[in-house]
């Protein structure tokens, strides 16, 4: 948005994919050269990076005078879903079966990287494949939609609590709560100041980390 303002739909995911692409590896990258004893940091890790970035986007968007189109933009809306944008949407669904399929290699994956090794897993090929996939996807999606906080990081957790870390066991329950929660949050954002409505961004903020918060202080509780 902000280099390529007259560029193509199809011009900026390519370039969105190509940033969150270096912006995966740089952060695989920290969590390589910093050992965490505890799984939970990993996350806090990542809203800290994404963090950082979205404070040099902002400093950007300041000096080109862009910051209300950086923020609106930003901001979930589901108003931007609209003939002519929604279409990329589309080249998620091959992207999904792709992530299905290996959903067994990526469980493996997660698992570690000595011990997949052990199993006769291409550690390597198989995070960089992920890692694809994500970027591909998450590109898409903030085009279309815009930033949806909290969403990737409570839900998988939630669905790993009854159904296990098995992916391909998972993926359709998290796929499905998903977009009931997302669906959830749009309703209520519709009739909590009617006729008005707050953006689906705003809403999923709000609940997602009030959810992540009682996550955080359940787990600490049952540890």
């Amino acid at each position: 948005l902000l280099l390529f303002t007259s560029a193509s739909p199809l011009m900026k995911m390519l370039v969105a994919f190509v940033f969150a692409l270096a912006g995966n590896f740089l952060f695989m990258k920290i969590l390589e050269r910093i050992k965490f004893n505890d799984t939970i940091f990993i996350p806090l890790v990542g809203l800290m990076l994404g963090n950082i970035v979205s404070s040099i986007a902002t400093f950007i968007a300041y000096k080109y005078d862009l910051i209300q189109n950086v923020s609106s933009w930003l901001q979930g809306d589901f108003s931007l879903v609209v003939k002519g944008r929604y279409e990329l949407l589309y080249l998620s669904i091959p992207l999904v079966i792709i992530a299905y399929v290996y959903a067994d290699k990526f469980t493996l994956a997660g698992m570690g990287e000595s011990f997949s090794v052990n199993l006769g897993l291409k550690y390597k090929r198989v995070v960089n494949i992920g890692l694809i996939i994500v970027s591909l996807i998450t590109s898409l999606v903030i085009l279309t939609v815009g930033m949806l906080p909290f969403l990737g990081l409570i839900i998988p957790n939630i669905v790993s609590i009854y159904r296990g870390d098995h992916l391909k066991n998972s993926l359709p329950h998290t796929a499905l709560l998903g977009a009931v929660f997302v669906l959830f949050c749009d309703i209520l954002g519709r009739i909590i100041i009617f006729p008005y409505e707050i953006s689906i961004g705003l809403m999923v903020g709000i609940i997602g980390s009030g959810i992540f918060l009682f996550m955080l202080l359940r787990r600490k509780a049952y540890a």
